[in-house]
């Protein structure tokens, strides 16, 4: 070994010990003959001590103790003069002499600051990601994920799950979004495509009697970026056979509680469930943030009839209550409905509602509207003295979708929706379907027909089942997600194991028999030989390691990650391929212009 210790281990039991280190320097500061150097490694810093001068060194790039110039040094552990606490090795300092310091790398000068609060932005320091990890906030975040992981793999081994790795190169098959497809040389004019999610192999795993599975899995998907996306992304991918909705749903609550436990230290209570339908009418979203009230009630009983024309012909009339907004100006309500309509374009103005003390209220409806009336508002609403009553009118859906995003809005402004603070969710008995009247992460082919809410083998609600071929809209899936602060961190369902059923959903989804054949044969062949009832859940790996280091970026916890139009910027990818490798792959020449 180069070094007999680390930066980040020596303490005052190692007084008067002769050691050797290996490290960056992280900065250094002359004082006099004296120059001091704190040299870094990724367990910590170490305060290096010079006394004179460093014979011919300030020929390479400024001296052996530029910054990030690699050193090995020699020394003798002392104890510090003026310690500093906020170091783990801030009692002591290593007295360094010229012949105990060797130079094994040197640096250019970085293009940022490789510290905390670096002076680079977003993209130079994904350019210079391997600078970029050398800093302690990033570094930190891949040993939270890391520790994530290895917690993760600790809990299901105990439950006898087992890791099997699954192809990554596989055949293209609809799941949702669009595939990355890698021609092929040896199969001119053919295409693996890279996998969606390991979904069909975990069930054919189940098949094959491998009772418990789990797999901490790289994803593709082809999609439009966001904060929470990638094109390559990490899953917890698990199965389990002979289960039903609640065994997995108690599994995977354990598995979460055990990572709280773990990770942050914090007691989880049981988790609440609410169905698809509730979350949706109380809250607009089916993925709720429930660390703060605000939720949304219907006010369509006692709303209408009083020559209030947004009122009157509207489907929908609910609202919201916000403790202590009574005093926000005019200016404050005039924002806040411009950003519903720069959000729901139809949606009329908001109606505000202040409740003053004594039961009095002043609202922007006084003149078709009593104070009894609002009154009763404020007493539907939970409305208390000092509370801003906001109410939204127009077609259901869009109501609810406006004030769930409005709460939202007003939560972050009032500070409710804090890092250190956790609220879990399940959310069950989801739509199985969807019509898609135009998904822009969808073919084009699947406009104008039904669409698999989670993916095409989910499976129905038992009691559901007859409305397949009748009434697809109103099938509800035995599919489950885990929401955390408002972030989709799972999802799974029962799957679908008989032939029969797996066809019947093929066709309602618009497959051709031909066509769900070609594509999904090789499963349903499978149920043939004795499939047993299974199903799992898959969790957003790279969400939880977000959501559990305070982050609303999953690129922060991505040791290599792409930009938000999905390039390396540090490799140049993607990039043009030669004529050469064309041929061989029997590609035309294409355009790069085209």
């Amino acid at each position: 070994m180069l070094r007999s210790h680390t930066c980040g281990e020596l303490t005052l039991n190692n007084i008067n010990e002769k050691i050797t280190l290996c490290g960056w320097v992280q900065k250094s500061r002359k004082m006099g003959h004296i120059t001091f150097i704190d040299l870094r490694d990724r367990y910590g810093i170490t305060q290096l001590v010079h006394e004179g001068d460093l014979n011919g060194s300030s020929e390479i790039y400024g001296g052996f103790f530029s910054r990030e110039n690699v050193l090995q040094v020699t020394g003798i552990v002392r104890e510090r003069s003026n310690k500093n606490k906020n170091l783990p090795t801030g009692d002591i300092e290593i007295l360094l002499a010229n012949n105990q310091i060797r130079l094994v790398s040197p640096s250019k000068t970085p293009p940022f600051t490789i510290e905390d609060q670096s002076d680079g932005g977003d993209e130079l320091r994904m350019k210079y990601r391997f600078l970029d990890l050398r800093r302690n906030k990033v570094k930190n975040n891949l040993f939270l994920r890391h520790r994530i992981a290895l917690e993760t793999r600790k809990y299901l081994d105990e439950l006898n799950f087992i890791e099997v790795e699954t192809p990554v190169l596989i055949k293209s098959t609809p799941e949702g979004a669009r595939d990355f497809v890698v021609p092929s040389r040896m199969h001119p004019g053919q295409f693996y495509a890279l996998p969606q999610s390991p979904q069909t192999f975990k069930q054919l795993l189940m098949v094959s009697g491998f009772d418990r599975y789990y797999q901490i899995v790289k994803c593709f998907r082809d999609e439009d970026l966001r904060a929470d996306r990638q094109p390559e992304f990490t899953q917890i991918d698990c199965e389990m056979s002979f289960v039903e909705e609640d065994d997995i749903i108690e599994t995977f609550e354990g598995l979460t509680k055990h990572l709280f436990q773990k990770i942050k230290q914090i007691t989880l209570p049981a988790i609440p469930r609410l169905t698809y339908q509730e979350c949706i009418e109380s809250y607009g979203s089916d993925k709720p943030d429930i660390r703060f009230g605000m939720k949304i009630t219907s006010l369509n009983h006692f709303s209408r009839g009083k020559d209030f024309k947004l009122f009157q012909d509207a489907e929908e009339i609910a609202g919201i209550c916000v403790q202590g907004w009574s005093e926000i100006p005019r200016s404050k309500m005039d924002d806040l409905s411009a950003f519903v309509k720069a959000q729901h374009a139809g949606l009329p103005g908001l109606v505000f509602v202040k409740c003053l003390e004594g039961n009095a209220y002043k609202s922007t409806v006084d003149k078709f509207f009593t104070q009894e009336e609002l009154q009763k508002w404020a007493h539907t609403l939970s409305g208390d003295s000092g509370d801003l009553l906001i109410l939204s009118s127009g077609g259901k859906g869009a109501v609810l979708k406006a004030l769930g995003n409005l709460r939202l809005k007003i939560a972050e402004e009032m500070g409710l929706r804090k890092k250190d603070e956790f609220a879990c969710l399940w959310v069950t008995n989801f739509p199985l379907l969807e019509w898609n009247e135009g998904d822009p992460n969808l073919p084009d082919s699947y406009k104008g027909r039904w669409v698999a809410k989670h993916h095409p083998f989910t499976s129905p609600k038992k009691e559901d089942l007859g409305l397949l071929s009748t009434d697809p809209g109103k099938v509800r899936a035995s599919a489950y997600d885990l929401v955390i602060n408002g972030v989709e961190i799972g999802g799974g369902s029962i799957r679908i194991h008989e032939r029969d059923l797996q066809e019947q959903m093929f066709q309602t989804l618009g497959f051709e028999k031909e066509e769900a054949q070609s594509q999904f044969g090789f499963l349903m062949h499978a149920f043939e030989f004795g499939a047993p009832p299974h199903g799992g859940i898959a969790f957003g790996f790279d969400r939880l390691c977000a959501l559990f280091g305070g982050s609303d970026s999953i690129r922060d916890f991505i040791a290599f990650p792409k930009n938000n139009s999905g390039r390396d910027v540090m490799m140049d990818s993607p990039s043009q391929i030669s004529d050469e490798q064309k041929s061989e792959l029997k590609l035309a020449t294409l355009n790069p212009n085209n």
